[in-house]
Parts: structure tokens; sequence; C-alpha cells
């Protein structure tokens, strides 16, 4: 018993004095791991801040070389948008355009049908009037004396003439239609008729002075004042405010004779005529056309101020 004893008491002293050490060793142990610790920790750090710092520019260069790339897509796709704008403008413009000329021309022939049908009345009704005064002419005709009817008028007139009255011409002297054969009179200056017309103009005698016109151009329909005799036409409608037919007058001068130096007036009375009848549309259409064709012309300012006119808003009654 005192045996055990004694060596379990020296056992636990051994012991005691072992685990003191073993204390202190593992203290300094711990303390070293501990030291250790840290220093890995530090370094630990430092990797990760400089893979950090790595990889932030690493994505950084790769965030930029894509925003480059997209950057490129980009102006590739707005150069794309802006040339499909750009063909998509023309293409409406050339439509824009198409679709006013044929408004234009269809406002035309509009206009010039509503003309021709006014043309035609005027003409049934001058028929009308003629095939009265035919009636009227064939009755006063069945009224006539009966002597009167059969007998030609140089015989009625003669007929108290008795035979030997008459004057026999000499045998030996030459018929009068023989002696004036060979003499030709001499050619009449063309321009005559169409001065006396102009001059009927400006003495406002309408009716007349076209009349006289008129025949200038059937008798001469190529002399170099038959367009303007055209013009004077037109004109003389214009005055009696006949506009209707001096629309289609205006018309036969732009078409028949478009080399004149009256083609722009024409064009600027067409589209005064027309503002007239109430066709303000019409109007703008002929009116743009002169300006656009003759452009420095004094029909062309003409032109504009009426346009203008056209523009302004009515002003309002207080």
């Amino acid at each position: 018993m005192f045996r055990v004893s004694a060596g379990l008491l020296f056992l636990l002293t051994f012991a005691a004095c072992a685990t003191n050490s073993d204390m202190d060793m593992l203290r300094r142990d711990v303390d070293n791991l501990k030291r250790d610790t840290f220093e890995s920790k530090k370094e630990i750090d430092g990797l990760k801040e400089r893979t950090a710092r790595v990889v932030k520019e690493e994505s950084f260069n790769a965030l930029r070389e894509s925003q480059g790339e997209l950057n490129t897509r980009i102006s590739d796709i707005t150069s794309g948008l802006q040339e499909l704008r750009g063909r998509f403008e023309e293409g409406r413009y050339y439509q824009e355009k198409l679709l006013k000329d044929s408004t234009a021309e269809k406002d035309l022939l509009r206009a010039q049908i509503t003309g021709l049908e006014t043309q035609v009345r005027t003409l049934k009704d001058r028929l009308a009037l003629l095939e009265e005064a035919g009636k009227n002419r064939a009755q006063a005709e069945t009224e006539k004396p009966e002597a009167e009817k059969g007998a030609p008028p140089e015989q009625i007139k003669n007929e108290h003439i008795k035979p030997e009255q008459a004057k026999p011409e000499d045998a030996g002297s030459e018929p009068a239609a023989d002696k004036d054969r060979d003499i030709k009179p001499a050619p009449e200056d063309p321009s005559k008729p169409y001065d006396a017309a102009y001059q009927l103009f400006k003495d406002k005698k309408y009716k007349a002075a076209r009349t006289k016109f008129e025949a200038f151009i059937k008798d001469a329909p190529k002399h170099k004042l038959a367009g303007n005799a055209q013009f004077w036409i037109a004109e003389t409608h214009y005055a009696e405010k006949d506009y209707e037919n001096a629309i289609l007058a205006y018309e036969v001068l732009l078409k028949k004779y478009p080399d004149t130096d009256k083609t722009g007036g024409a064009l600027l009375k067409q589209g005064l005529a027309f503002a007239e009848i109430g066709d303000k549309k019409t109007a703008r259409v002929i009116l743009e056309k002169l300006i656009q064709k003759y452009p420095d012309s004094k029909d062309s300012a003409l032109a504009k101020k009426r346009l203008a006119e056209f523009d302004k808003k009515p002003a309002k009654k207080k």
C-alpha cells in the first residue's frame, strides 16, 4: 500500500514537472504559431490586394475593349440608319413631287374641261341664235314679191334699161380684164392688220380687236407676230371678264406658240384667271410653274406678290 502510494506520488510529481515544461513549450509553440499565422494572414492579405488589383485592371481592360466594340457597332448601325433615312426621305420627296405634279395636271385638265364645257354651251347658244336667224331669213324670203323671187338682183336692177342704152365696147379696144391681167397688186404688209387690231384693243374695242387678231392668225399662222396675236385674243377675253375663255386662249398660246416672248405673261394671266373664278389651288400651281421657269422675270415677281396675297389670312372682323 505504501509502495503504491509512493510510486503514484512520484508519477504525479514527474507528471507535474513534465506538464509545466510541456506547457511552456506549448505556449511558445502557440505564440510561434500565432506569429506565423499573423504573418501568413498578412501575406495572404497582400496577395489578395495584388490579386484584386490585377483582376480589376484586367476586368477594366476587358470592359474597355467590349465598350470599344460596342461603340464601333453602334456607329455602324447609326450610319446604316442614316443612309436608310436618307433613302426614305429621297423616296418620299420624289413621291410627293410626283403626286403634286399629278394633282396639278388633274386640276389643270379639270379647269380646261370646265372651260370647254362653257365654250360648248356658248357655241350651242350661238347656234340656236343662228338657227333662229336662218328661220327668220327664210320666212322673210317667202314673203318677198313673186317678181323678185326668181330674178337675180342685177337683172331686177337693170330690167328697165333698154338694150340700145348699153354702150358696146370698141371693137379694137382690149377688154379691161386683159389689160389688167399682167398687173399684179403689191402684196400687203402682214403686220398692218396686226397693228390695226392692236389699235382696236388699245381703244378698248375688244370684240372687234379679237375678230381682227383671229383673222390675222388665220391669214398668217406662221408669222412672227402670230403668238402675240393669240396673247391679245386671250387678253380681250380677260378684259371682258370672260375668264373661262381667257384660260383656254392662254392655253392655246402655251401649247401652239411656246417660244414667244408672251409665254411668261400668259402663265401669269392664266393663273390670275383661275383665281378670279375661285380656283386658287390651280392658280397657285400655275404661278409656281411661272416662278420656276422664269425666276428673274417681271412676271415672276408679280406671281410671287400674288402668291403672298394668297397666303395672307383674312383679317378677323371686330
